[in-house]
């Protein structure tokens, strides 16, 4: 590891290491790290965003670049109250990763008031850079609005046009489930019927049982983490695919396929914005990620990679921290690197390539994390909408 690398740990915001030189370029992954979606993003993004400070050869401008990192437990409060201590007193110069809608829109207008950039990746709700867009905030990895035109948009064109949602009873879940609702009803589709679930439910019977007396072709599983692996695994004890309906991950990645196996996962469709199979580049990364964890990346781990190394990159080019100097570069500067290739919009989404998967079979996986099968690639352009296009203050 670079010397210019050092790794603050912090709790509830209260730090275990003093705090380097203002004079340095920090940055600090703020997400989940021991609730439902610790897998999802947790101790992995952060290893994937020390793989690019390493990368980019641990300083810029001269200057040391330093990571902090806290546990935000899905908490919107404990989550701004760790990034106001980082900003005001650690001298944190970008916040990402920002697992949770809720914890997303909190730390950005926060990071609005202090004039500070911020970098989403493993938070979903497509009003980050809608509605609630700010001239410092950026969405990489994937949306909403993305993963209902890829797996909601496919599964109608299959068949699939009655819909019952399991949705996550806050921002995220909501969003996922008007987005694709949306797109359900835009290719002919209905909605029959939805029910909001808590985070972190352990018993989803009482919903699965809804979902299964409405009939639907398909039941829209908006919710993430091990809340989705749990839906899928109790699904299954009430026969609800063997009794025709299809299960639907809205927002699945490699961590949850991995959590559930490849017997329980077969045949669910879903869409990522990376799968580490895809290229030379991706399986290069993914075997670098493989060394150092012992997992496949995710595209919320590669995704925050590439935010990383995408904000210092900007740095460099702007020659300074300043966040509207830096703000400015990101949104010229092309992303090109091992999670993808795209372009920046003015309303700060990071536009770029997805990808519709089906889960292999279990006999059909010849290798360690070979799970997916390649259905269709989702054009940039169709997946997220223009900047004029997505209801953004910033671009009227």
């Amino acid at each position: 590891m670079k010397s210019g690398l050092r790794t603050l740990i912090a709790v509830g915001g209260v730090f275990l290491a003093a705090p380097a030189s203002a004079q340095g370029v920090k940055i600090g992954i703020l997400n989940d790290q021991s609730g439902v979606y610790a897998d999802y993003g947790g101790k992995y993004s952060l290893e994937a965003a020390r793989m690019a400070v390493e990368d980019f050869g641990g300083e810029v401008l001269g200057q040391k670049i330093e990571i902090v990192t806290a546990d935000h437990q899905n908490k919107p409060d404990l989550a701004t109250s760790i990034a106001r201590r980082w900003y005001d007193v650690e001298g944190v110069d970008m916040i990402t990763e920002l697992t949770t809608s809720s914890v997303a829109l909190a730390v950005q207008e926060l990071s609005k008031e202090k004039k500070k950039i911020d970098i989403v990746v493993g938070a979903a709700t497509s009003r980050l850079t809608g509605d609630a867009c700010t001239p410092y905030g950026f969405h990489w990895a994937y949306d909403t609005h993305a993963l209902a035109i890829g797996t909601g948009g496919a599964l109608v064109e299959a068949g699939g046009d009655t819909w019952f949602f399991l949705t996550a009873d806050y921002a995220f879940g909501y969003a996922l489930e008007k987005d694709t609702s949306d797109v359900v009803n835009a290719k002919g589709g209905k909605v029959l019927g939805s029910v909001r679930i808590p985070l972190n439910s352990s018993d989803f019977s009482s919903f699965l049982l809804q979902a299964q007396s409405s009939k639907a072709k398909i039941i829209g599983l908006a919710n993430a983490g091990l809340d989705t692996s749990n839906s899928i695994k109790q699904a299954a004890e009430f026969g609800i695919v063997a009794g025709g309906q299809k299960l639907a991950g809205l927002l699945m990645t490699l961590s949850e396929v991995h959590g559930l196996g490849l017997q329980a996962a077969q045949g669910l469709v879903l869409t990522e914005g990376f799968y580490w199979d895809l290229n030379d580049k991706t399986r290069a990364f993914g075997e670098r990620f493989m060394k150092r964890t012992t997992r496949m990346p995710s595209m919320i781990h590669a995704g925050t990679y590439s935010a990383t190394l995408s904000y210092l990159k900007a740095v460099k080019a702007a020659g300074t921290k300043d966040p509207d100097a830096v703000a400015k570069k990101l949104k010229e500067l092309p992303v090109d690197d091992s999670f993808a290739q795209g372009k920046v919009q003015e309303n700060g989404r990071m536009v770029h390539d997805l990808y519709l998967f089906e889960v292999k079979k279990p006999a059909d996986s010849k290798k360690p994390f070979d799970y997916y099968k390649l259905l269709a690639t989702v054009p940039g352009d169709k997946a997220f909408p223009s900047a004029k296009d997505s209801g953004c203050p910033l671009t009227k």
